[in-house]
């Protein structure tokens, strides 16, 4: 069955179709290019950031489960057996950066796909801290926050495009999820961002992405 799922799961990323938020309806769809370019150019401001200035993993909707057992739970493709407290143990998970399949939650790191540093670089130097909270949690769009290895997500770091990439098999999906993102949280982008975004998605001509504004 792990495997059935797991070749699914690696023929959608081949086909490069990107995920879009939670409510397509209501969401506008472009092209992946025409998402690129449409995102604001500016230098970085790392200036002032601290991990805690992004309050992250709480339990925003009050049921009981943090943001990070929440994606847990929901990404799960062998569900984990959930105790007292909302506490994990068991199931299967599938970190798509790197095609690994994960055997319970402690292996499974829960990665901000725009990664808190690089969101602050980006415009988040300007938020306020019930914003910045909202992205660290945000449940409003299945590709903010992905389930992958410690080992990608050690890699990764704060890293974006233009530094890393996860496998090249995905590379149009996760183009596709960043964008996204950044749209929705109304990020700006680097120039050497820019530029890798454009490289990559020469490779992606039918990619489209959609995305839901951040409330």
């Amino acid at each position: 069955m792990i495997t059935n799922f797991r070749r699914g799961l690696m023929a959608a990323a081949l086909a490069f179709a990107v995920l879009a938020p939670a409510s397509p309806a209501q969401a506008d769809e472009v092209t992946l290019m025409d998402g690129i370019t449409a995102l604001p150019v500016a230098d970085e401001i790392r200036e002032g950031y601290k991990r805690e200035l992004y309050p992250h993993w709480k339990d925003d909707d009050k049921n009981g489960c943090t943001a990070r057992n929440d994606v847990l739970i929901a990404e799960a493709i062998e569900a984990p057996t959930l105790g007292a407290g909302c506490s994990l143990t068991g199931g299967v998970w599938h970190s798509y950066d790197d095609d690994v399949l994960v055997q319970g939650p402690s292996g499974i790191d829960i990665d901000h796909l725009i990664p808190l540093a690089e969101v602050h670089d980006s415009g988040g130097y300007g938020w306020t801290t019930e914003r910045r909270r909202r992205y660290a949690n945000d449940l409003g769009s299945d590709v903010t926050l992905v389930g992958v290895t410690a080992r990608s997500n050690r890699q990764k770091s704060d890293q974006d495009p233009s530094t890393w990439m996860p496998m090249p098999a995905v590379h149009c999906r996760y183009l596709g999820e960043w964008v996204a993102t950044k749209h929705r949280w109304g990020l700006a982008v680097d120039p050497a961002e820019r530029e890798a975004l454009l490289r990559y998605a020469a490779d992606c001509p039918n990619a489209r992405i959609a995305y839901d504004p951040a409330a």
